[in-house]
């Protein structure tokens, strides 16, 4: 019992995932977080309509069964030492980012006493949520803005710190909708991270430790840069197209998995096809 306690859980969502309908990832969410004796709170820094927004999420899980829902809305700083707020999160099972600006969600958020206690509750095993905006925050560095549908050159995303949830990766949403894979790797090759994770709307990665399962309708696409052979990053000015060799391209649908150790992807089956071990697998 005490192994399922330390574990860290987190539901990365692409954006858009079905609120009315089965809701197969806020289902899939709640669950972790303890199923009809869940205690949630919603984080709605990144909305400027956060009780709009809040309360449809409310809704939502309501309806999944949830004990108990609230909302803790943080407009400014100073909201992020509320003692109110900081209650709820210490009895919390599971919490959720709602989508948004992302940036709003660190410049209120980031190294606050909220902050501080989302991270520590995070340890002790709650399983942390976020969509679109709130799943671009899940790295230590994030996506603040960028373009979409273009190829990639350095002027065309703009990188910045994130929460830290899962460090040492890079994080982009509405993924195949919006063409953003050129911005994905342009910032990939930009941070120090060398495993970047493109996800679809209504569709979610979850990691358990070090381990990642899609669900969903789409696709979470992996680009693991860790063994590439050429980038010109260095010789090019920030307008100018930028090349890589040698980078790795996974597509995993519902049900695939990908281990963040070893940098391999898992059939639906459970099952590791038979492809080479990267280099230089770190653990995240």
């Amino acid at each position: 019992m005490a192994d399922s306690i330390t574990k860290r859980q987190l539901v990365i969502i692409g954006g858009a995932e079905d609120k009315d309908g089965d809701s197969q990832i806020l289902r899939d969410f709640v669950r972790r977080a303890g199923s009809t004796k869940a205690n949630i709170v919603i984080m709605t820094a990144a909305t400027e309509l956060p009780r709009e927004v809040g309360e449809n999420y409310i809704r939502v899980f309501e309806r999944l069964g949830a004990e108990n829902v609230r909302i803790v809305d943080t407009e400014t700083r100073e909201d992020a030492t509320s003692s109110t707020a900081l209650e709820a999160i210490a009895k919390a099972t599971g919490v959720f980012f709602t989508g948004g600006d992302q940036a709003r969600i660190t410049s209120i958020l980031k190294d606050t006493e909220i902050d501080k206690a989302i991270h520590k509750r995070f340890a002790e095993g709650i399983v942390i949520a976020g969509t679109s905006a709130g799943a671009a925050v899940m790295p230590d560095k994030m996506i603040v803005e960028g373009d979409s549908e273009t190829n990639p050159r350095i002027e065309i995303v703009e990188m910045g710190p994130g929460m830290g949830f899962l460090p040492g990766v890079v994080i982009d949403q509405h993924f195949s909708q919006r063409g953003r894979l050129g911005r994905l790797i342009s910032a990939l090759l930009q941070e120090p991270a060398d495993l970047g994770f493109g996800i679809d709307e209504n569709t979610a990665m979850v990691v358990t430790d070090s381990q990642i399962e899609v669900i969903g309708e789409g696709c979470v696409t992996v680009v693991d840069e860790s063994e590439a052979t050429h980038n010109n990053i260095n010789e090019i000015l920030k307008d100018e197209p930028l090349a890589v060799f040698g980078a790795k391209l996974h597509i995993l649908p519902h049900g695939y998995k990908f281990d963040l150790k070893t940098r391999r992807p898992i059939l639906n089956d459970g099952t590791v096809p038979d492809v080479p071990l990267a280099v230089s697998a770190t653990s995240i």
